[in-house]
């Protein structure tokens, strides 16, 4: 599971369409509706939100919106709540990872895509995200090529 703090307008058509099933998988498991992935890292900062299941929604609705953007046809009767107003902080060092991740996906499955954006060096977080200085977040799972996770 790899819910992306990075904009979703970065993935590729297989990335965006994996995120949307993952992000409606994560809202399930934070729900409590089914007993695979509890324990998933990548659940934990939407677990220290307040509202979980709220947090999750509001990142469905990022997710949505680019798959809008690209005239794909997505359910958005699958989001509960169309609310945006939330946030949840992720640190810099977690994007520099992520962007670095993607984009080493990229040049594997997506070469063109790769090459329109591995020139830039500030990439947007997906709106639910506020940007703040640290390290790695420490329930990303980190390997030693950051192709083979996620």
């Amino acid at each position: 599971m790899r819910l992306w703090s990075l904009h979703p307008r970065y993935l590729d058509p297989q990335g965006l369409v994996a995120l949307w099933r993952e992000a409606l998988l994560a809202r399930a498991v934070l729900r409590g509706e089914t007993k695979g992935y509890r324990n998933h890292p990548q659940l934990d900062r939407f677990r220290s939100h307040a509202a979980p299941v709220s947090a999750i929604n509001t990142y469905l609705v990022g997710v949505y919106g680019e798959a809008v953007a690209r005239g794909y046809s997505f359910d958005s009767g699958k989001i509960d709540s169309m609310q945006t107003c939330m946030q949840l902080p992720v640190t810099d060092g977690q994007v520099s990872y992520e962007w670095h991740h993607l984009l080493q996906k990229l040049s594997a499955r997506t070469p063109a895509l790769y090459e329109h954006w591995r020139g830039c060096h500030e990439p947007e977080c997906h709106p639910i995200f506020v940007v703040r200085q640290g390290q790695i977040e420490p329930w990303e799972r980190q390997s030693d090529s950051t192709g083979t996770n996620g």
